[in-house]
């Protein structure tokens, strides 16, 4: 009987869509969710340094008579809205920053602004569709502040900086918010947040309880030799040698240590520089990778192991090596209570046919710090054009997203907001 009384009760909880009475203004604002994206995406800029699209969003917040934040995180930007009645304390998310890669597509509002990245001038893009994550966010504030009455308790609208990381040596992101207190006065109950994806279908909604995207670690290697003409090695040490073995000794931690029917995990090598020219061998050289991980207990494991292998590899071969893994961002974590909770609402925004249960991914997403503090669902929304044979990957200069997508992100956000405040 109390099995059956729980169903009734998350059955229950979950008003359709259509008797919320928004259907008309969801369809109404579309044309102004593909215009707002539009724009972002023509005028993309990079983490830290989102001024003017902090600008915009700030503006429309205001224009709808919100109480606004600006300036959090260095350029993030949140607007509360208090719902007619008392009660809980809901936050909605979209990140905000662009990526420095060139747009290689024909779009009429294509991207050709520039920035600059690691002291060099870089092509900027929305490469991985935080622009449409604005606008959509965007569009649930101006239907939600036209509603208040059907709001109980409060919605804050966080539009972060720096997902994609901030530059070197500065702080950023969602991290740099939790820490200035963005979960804070009012204090939030729980938070939402969406990606969208270049490979699913438009019309679906994906999610994951439990952990559903990978935490992400940088490590940095650096190795010293010696010196010595590349036709006498015996006269030095080689480091692009000891390098070699590293990099092949890092892979054989996730083939031959890690229990991989448990979680998965992937150590990628994304760049080695050493030397000049062909006949010098090199007096150092420097290796740096991703390390993606969906169990802490595995990533503790890999990291102490890294710690150890790294330099005592390079010893093997006579050189010296360091090793420095950063901090990286938390296993995106969804509250299964959260997740079980909200099903029943991502389900009638979508169809329950559309909500697909997904196998977790080794990408990252800085949203997790929000979900170690309070719990969280992070879900996925279609972006890929009906019929479409190729998707191109998120951070490439030919990712697309069909913009028809977009809607069902205006309604799954609402739906959620209402059903978890209204319970």
């Amino acid at each position: 009987m109390k099995k059956l009384l729980l169903t009734i009760t998350l059955f229950t909880s979950v008003i359709g869509f259509a008797q919320h009475g928004l259907d008309k203004e969801v369809s109404d604002i579309e044309a102004k969710v593909i215009e707002w994206r539009r724009d972002f995406h023509q005028n993309p800029e990079l983490s830290n340094r989102e001024f003017k699209t902090a600008e915009k969003i700030a503006a429309h917040l205001k224009s709808l008579g919100m109480d606004v934040q600006t300036g959090i995180a260095h350029t993030g930007v949140v607007g509360i809205l208090k719902g007619d009645k008392p009660g809980k304390v809901l936050a909605l998310r979209a990140d905000i920053d662009g990526l420095p890669v060139p747009e290689r597509g024909d779009l009429p509002f294509k991207s050709v602004a520039k920035g600059e990245f690691r002291g060099e001038e870089v092509p900027v893009m929305h490469a991985c569709g935080h622009d449409t994550h604005i606008a959509i966010l965007m569009g649930v504030a101006e239907i939600m502040s036209k509603n208040k009455n059907k709001i109980k308790g409060t919605i804050k609208f966080i539009f972060q900086p720096a997902e994609e990381g901030a530059p070197p040596g500065e702080e950023g992101g969602a991290k740099l918010m939790v820490k200035e207190g963005v979960l804070k006065n009012p204090d939030v109950d729980a938070i939402f947040g969406l990606h969208i994806g270049s490979a699913q279908p438009v019309g679906t909604i994906g999610y994951k309880s439990g952990g559903a995207m990978a935490a992400v670690n940088s490590f940095e290697i650096n190795v010293k030799g010696k010196q010595t003409h590349g036709s006498m090695p015996w006269g030095g040490i080689d480091p692009i040698m000891a390098s070699v073995k590293i990099i092949d000794g890092l892979q054989t931690l996730i083939s031959r240590e890690m229990p991989l029917t448990e979680e998965g995990i992937v150590l990628s090598i994304g760049k080695i520089t050493s030397g000049v020219r062909s006949n010098i061998i090199p007096e150092s050289a420097q290796i740096i990778g991703t390390l993606r991980t969906l169990d802490e207990g595995m990533q503790a494991d890999i990291h102490k192991r890294m710690k150890e292998m790294v330099p005592a590899i390079a010893k093997a071969y006579r050189a010296e090596a360091t090793i420095d893994i950063d901090e990286g961002y938390p296993i995106t974590f969804n509250d299964p209570d959260l997740t079980a909770q909200m099903l029943p609402s991502l389900e009638e925004a979508a169809g329950k046919e559309h909500v697909i249960n997904m196998k977790a991914i080794t990408g990252a997403e800085d949203f997790s710090f929000f979900q170690k503090e309070i719990p969280g669902l992070y879900f996925f929304l279609g972006g890929k054009s009906p019929g479409k044979s190729e998707a191109f990957p998120h951070h490439t200069p030919d990712f697309f997203i069909d913009e028809s997508g977009m809607i069902l992100g205006v309604k799954a956000f609402i739906q959620l907001s209402l059903d978890y405040l209204n319970e």
